[in-house]
């Protein structure tokens, strides 16, 4: 990541090949999720049956041993299996374990008599004997967000009510899906098992917008309350089984949005457990099963091509390869391909993830404070978050659009045979690189994707990359950036995010920072000067992709992994599935 890419490659003259399938009951067989409990035994599966992917057999043995370093053998983990429902009902009707309100600061505001203003709160307040009025106030609870207060009372139908913060306002998706992640909290602090969720001033948003309101709120619980226990020897299995919504309205609108919701986050839900995976589990290998087992889950709208070394050779990626040469785990090209099930396709997108499992920078290695080695099975977060978009659209189905989701997965390690500073490399599309900094990796490896891609025919690509530290010191942790030449595409991007609620920020493409892209002896360095980092590393990436494909590149390196929280986000899932929803039919 931070400065990223290394490689060693040559230009290679053959005609290209591939192998394709549509998945069957024998792949299945043999192709297991990689977090499994028998992942040894089906890894070895897997293996076999992608041995064409090995280097024509070499290092086989050894690539086994690699992929189960440590004799670790992660859990199953269970996705949450949570039943959701709509219901227009009093609040007072609902009968359970757990009603959680959630407030503004508004809610809260009381009279002279210190009761309640709001008509909800007031209500619940008579109910409780003017407790919550009493607890609130002995609290502080000022409806901030982060607020929450909870109540145990025996005289209503509901065991416990729960006050939550949404601040001075809630009108985004963000705040909601918030709200769902302090209930899924509030759930299991009190092992709860049926839930209600309502605002206080539910009334005030349109009928137009509750179906969205609802949706976030499902979609925000659902994260919350998973826990990514796979690699834990003891672990607490989550209580809560029902969540009904309250005064949002019910229907097919409202459990078509929810039901959106919960296929949407299954794919976040995945692309966290990805980038939490070690390196040591999930090699290139173990991350081209899990591409191909997608497929087989949802074989009626995907199919998978899986690349080895000499396919990628016959393809000359030497740009990729050059990445991949140091490493015992051999180097897996991704393909994923979604049709939809019936009618025409207007319109042929592709998602390009970066897919390095694991960074350790190469010869020009990572040291010192501050270089994240040790957090660098995370540079795989644009594949992860490309792959999570596929799980979702096989799942939900659109119409009208044809997505191409591509990764070149690999390792950038350090060996005898290794790519050095100094080296020239070739990518597919005939250019040569000076590589002037091994960690500078990722570039590499995406422009022979994002020169694939093109030539599958698409009419728009995306890319996504923890690229550069430099994008993280400019934007922080929280806001990934947005490169692209195309306004068109930038507007129909960020409104997805909007949708999504994850965070962008479109950055100047400067034309005149390529200077310090030159090279005295090939046609560009992979690396500039610091300044201006990330602009061009996405300056970089343009030169392989067609110029008549509109293209963007997002730098995710901040928001892809919680410093604080030290786990996965599921970034830029939700914003892919939105865009490629806008491009439906």
């Amino acid at each position: 990541m931070a400065a990223i890419v290394g490689a060693l490659g040559t230009t290679f003259a053959s005609s290209s090949s591939s192998y394709s399938f549509r998945s069957s009951s024998s792949v299945l067989r043999k192709l297991t999720h990689f977090y499994h409990p028998s992942y040894s035994a089906s890894l070895r599966g897997s293996f076999a049956f992608f041995r064409f992917c090995s280097r024509g057999g070499k290092c086989m043995a050894h690539s086994l041993a690699r992929a189960n370093l440590g004799l670790t053998n992660p859990a199953p983990n269970e996705a949450p299996q949570i039943s959701f429902g709509a219901k227009d009902i009093d609040v007072l009707e609902w009968e359970g374990d757990l009603l959680a309100v959630g407030v503004t600061e508004k809610d809260v505001d009381k009279d002279e008599n210190s009761k309640f203003k709001n008509p909800i709160l007031n209500k619940l307040d008579s109910r409780l004997g003017g407790l919550l009025a009493e607890v609130s106030a002995e609290e502080d609870f000022t409806g901030k967000v982060g607020q929450s207060t909870v109540i145990r009372y025996p005289g209503l139908g509901t065991k416990r009510v729960s006050l939550i913060g949404l601040g001075q306002s809630a009108s985004n998706v963000a705040a909601f899906r918030g709200l769902g992640e302090a209930v899924a909290s509030a759930a299991k602090a009190s092992q709860a098992s049926e839930v209600a969720i309502s605002l206080a001033s539910s009334q005030e948003h349109s009928s137009e917008s509750k179906p969205n309101i609802a949706s976030a709120i499902a979609s925000g619980t659902i994260l919350g309350i998973f826990e990514d226990n796979r690699y834990k020897s003891e672990s607490k299995k989550s209580a809560l089984k029902s969540v009904e919504i309250i005064g949002l309205g019910s229907g097919a609108e409202v459990d078509k949005k929810i039901k959106y919701a919960q296929d949407l986050s299954s794919g976040i839900l995945l692309g966290r457990e990805l980038v939490n995976s070690p390196a040591n589990v999930l090699t290139p290998g173990a991350l081209a099963a899990e591409a191909t087992k997608i497929a087989s889950t949802y074989s009626d709208v995907l199919s998978a091509t899986i690349l080895n070394e000499v396919q990628c050779k016959e393809l000359k990626m030497g740009s990729y390869l050059g990445v991949a040469a140091a490493s015992t785990n051999p180097p897996h090209f991704i393909h994923l391909c979604y049709k939809p099930p019936s009618g025409p396709v207007s319109v042929k997108l592709g998602l390009v993830g970066k897919g390095l499992t694991f960074d350790s920078g190469g010869y020009n290695i990572k040291t010192g404070p501050g270089c994240s080695i040790d957090i660098m099975k995370i540079d795989m977060g644009g594949s992860a978050a490309v792959l999570g978009a596929a799980k979702a659209i096989g799942q939900i189905k659109p119409l009208g659009v044809e997505v191409h989701f591509v990764i070149a997965a690999c390792e950038n390690m350090i060996s005898g045979t290794g790519m050095r500073p100094g080296d020239i490399i070739t990518a597919s599309n005939g250019k040569t690189i000076e590589v002037n900094n091994t960690d500078a990796e990722g570039r590499l490896t995406l422009a022979d994707a994002l020169d694939y891609t093109c030539k599958q025919g698409v009419d728009k690509v995306i890319d996504l990359a923890t690229l550069t530290g430099a994008c993280i010191v400019a934007l922080g942790p929280s806001i990934a950036g947005v490169f692209t030449p195309s306004d068109d595409l930038a507007k129909e991007v960020l409104a997805a995010s909007e949708t999504s609620g994850e965070k962008l920020w479109r950055m100047p493409l400067e034309d005149s920072y390529w200077e310090s892209m030159k090279s005295s002896v090939a046609d560009m360095v992979n690396t500039g000067g610091r300044p201006g980092g990330a602009i061009t590393a996405a300056l970089f990436l343009k030169q392989f992709v067609d110029e008549k494909v509109q293209w963007m590149h997002i730098d995710m390196a901040g928001p892809v992994f919680s410093d604080k929280k030290r786990t996965a986000t599921g970034f830029g899932v939700a914003t892919l599935v939105e865009w490629i929803q806008k491009n439906a039919s």
